[in-house]
């Protein structure tokens, strides 16, 4: 299951599925629906982006390390 975030003003009852994500969308999907206050809403979060809150992978140079378990 592949999650996708994006904001958005229901009209009649329907809400859009932006253009960037229908492509990717095969089989049915499952909708929950989370309200948010419309203090916390503005124009900005209207504009359909993808999570990207996710951790990067790094490396650590360990050669001349002593590891041991104290």
């Amino acid at each position: 299951m592949q999650a996708y975030e994006f904001y958005a003003m229901p009209e009649n009852g329907t809400i859009k599925i932006p253009e960037q994500f229908r492509n990717k969308i095969k089989f049915g999907v499952k909708v929950i629906l989370l309200e948010q206050a419309s203090a916390e809403f503005n124009d900005e979060d209207v504009s359909c982006r993808k999570r990207t809150d996710s951790l990067s992978p790094i490396s650590i140079d360990t050669r001349g390390w002593k590891f041991d378990r104290e």
